[in-house]
């Protein structure tokens, strides 16, 4: 049965384009309409990441995608969400980092549900990654594939993050994942994992938000993306 779709009339350059979008992107798109400003607390935070074929945004594919919530200061353990990708690509070198094999017994879905899952799940959720440009691009491309458009939420990068805190030092221009774990006591369990890896980065993120709280009791979403070398958000 071929797949519902809805017409969206969306506006470039001044003139109009009648766009046809499956549902499940339209109903994702709507969670962005009216939204009301909310107290930092009160926001539902999505902590992600993705394990890749390689570093090549534009050439590789995702592998999995591992993803948390949190909302008031709580990752909730019992919404999260954790997805294989069929690999249609596939790339030796990387298995020994995520150990993820082209064949094996873990449920594996296709790129496009995949994506489905996943727009379902963030709705219009700040998200949160470390290195989050790449894991946004990678995701991006997938829906380039499916002929849809960005994503449209918000998103954060714990490393950037880190900056705006007193355990910033000052030497460090970036920082790794394995460096935040160090400095903020952050226990690495399932490293190499998208599920492992977006919990670390959960716990890391919490971290960060009590730190900057405590500094500035009032903190609020916007300063979380005011970047203090004037480069807009984040």
């Amino acid at each position: 049965m071929a797949e519902p779709l809805n017409i969206t009339t969306v506006k470039d350059g001044g003139f109009s384009m009648r766009n046809k979008y499956p549902d499940y992107w339209v109903s994702y798109s709507n969670h962005f309409k009216d939204q009301k400003k909310k107290d930092l607390d009160q926001i539902r935070f999505i902590v992600l990441d993705t394990e890749t074929t390689g570093l090549d945004i534009q050439n590789d594919r995702i592998l999995s995608i591992g993803a948390i919530s949190i909302i008031g200061n709580t990752m909730d353990v019992a919404d999260s969400l954790d997805l294989y990708v069929k690999q249609d690509k596939f790339n030796s070198k990387t298995v020994e980092i995520h150990g993820l094999l082209k064949e094996g017994n873990i449920q594996k879905i296709e790129e496009k549900e995949a994506v489905i899952q996943f727009l379902q799940y963030i709705k219009n959720s700040v998200l949160i990654a470390h290195h989050a440009s790449f894991d946004i691009s990678m995701i991006n491309n997938a829906l380039k594939r499916l002929h849809l458009p960005k994503l449209k939420n918000k998103f954060l990068d714990t490393g950037i993050l880190m900056k705006k805190t007193k355990f910033h030092q000052l030497q460090k221009n970036h920082y790794s994942l394995d460096n935040l774990c160090d400095i903020l006591n952050v226990k690495m369990h399932d490293r190499h994992t998208a599920a492992g890896d977006a919990y670390i980065t959960g716990l890391i993120f919490l971290k960060i938000l009590s730190a900057l709280k405590k500094d500035k009791p009032n903190f609020t979403l916007d300063q979380l993306f005011f970047n203090s070398n004037r480069r807009g958000l984040l």
